[in-house]
This record gives structure tokens, sequence and C-alpha cells, in this order.
């Protein structure tokens, strides 16, 4: 089975992008949204709270996301341990995902930080989706209401986009007025192949 990636830095449109592949009839594997599933594991949050401490809990129990999230992206060492608890379970659900679609000419797999953690050697192919930084910013800044310091902490632990399109086999640049519905269907074209 082809397994392809769709990467791209925060706030560039990855789940714009992957909704046109949809169309088309691609599986398309969220790899936030399975790890979003983790908080809900009993197991992970266990190992969650080894890990980081109860500061990182909210009263019910949940998880405060805003408080994790500002700890592993102030210390690499505290987000490469974070990532060491989410990714194996994350892979795992990848593959059930992959098992329900043994037909599909391919199986997307999104995700914004593929060439960090070195996902992309599972991948036969990458496609990466660019918008440049100051778009970005103004999108994630109207989605998630952080400041700019707060977003760029984020972006900066990502790999530069520039060096995702680098590697990426694919590009899709996803700006206003862009025809992204063509860029996918000649990536997507090519895919079959």
């Amino acid at each position: 089975m082809k397994k392809v990636g769709i990467t791209g830095g925060i706030g560039c449109g990855k789940s714009t992008v992957v909704a046109e592949f949809r169309k088309l009839g691609i599986p398309a594997f969220v790899a936030d949204e399975a790890g979003a599933a983790c908080y809900q594991n009993s197991s992970f949050l266990s190992e969650l709270r080894s890990s980081f401490g109860g500061d990182i809990f909210l009263t019910d129990g949940s998880v405060d996301k805003r408080r994790l999230a500002d700890i592993v992206f102030a210390d690499h060492q505290q987000l490469q341990r974070l990532n060491a608890l989410v990714h194996p379970r994350v892979l795992a659900a990848f593959d059930d995902f992959c098992n329900r679609y043994p037909t599909a000419p391919y199986i997307l797999f999104e995700s914004a930080i593929l060439y960090d953690n070195g996902l992309d050697r599972l991948m036969d192919r990458v496609v990466c989706v660019y918008l440049d930084l100051e778009e970005r910013l103004r999108r994630l800044a109207a989605r998630d209401q952080s400041s700019r310091q707060q977003l760029m902490a984020r972006i900066n632990n990502q790999m530069p986009a520039e060096e995702m399109m680098r590697r990426a086999d694919y590009i899709v640049l996803n700006f206003e007025g862009n025809p992204r519905s063509r860029q996918v269907s000649h990536i997507d074209k090519m895919l079959r192949l």
C-alpha cells in the first residue's frame, strides 16, 4: 500500500488540502486527531502524569493543554519527552487505519512534524503545503487567539517551511486565489501512477 505524507508548517492550510484529497476518495489519517485521542486514554494520562507531574492537570482530571504546550514549546527536551509518549500510539492508530483501506490507491498521513520526527522515512512520497509566514501567523492568531510570541514559539519548534518544501516530492502553494483543487488533482494523478 502506498503511503503519502502530507506536511507543512502550522497554519499553512494542511486540513484544507486534505479535504481536497478526500473529495477525490483518498483516505486521510490526521496525526493530530489521533494524538488528541490519546488524552482520552487512562494509561496515556498516567504516563503523562509521571513524566510532567500533576501541575498539568485541571481539577476535573483532564490535561491543561495550554499549560502543557507552554512547557513543551519552551524546552525542546520536554517536547521530545511528550512526543515519545504520543508517537508510538499515533503510528499504531495509522497502521489500523491503513488496514481498513486495502484497495485505496494510496493513503495520506497528515502531520506538521513529519520530517521533524523522521516519519517521512515511512512514506513513499511526501506532499508539502506551503504558505508564507505572515499569512500563517494571521490565520493562527484568528484561530487560536494566541499571541505572536506564543505562535512563534510553536513555529520555531518545527522545521522551517522552506526546508520542508525542499525535501518534499510535491508542493501545494496554498495562497488565497491559487487553484488549490487543480494542484491537488494534478498530484493525485501522479500518485496513482
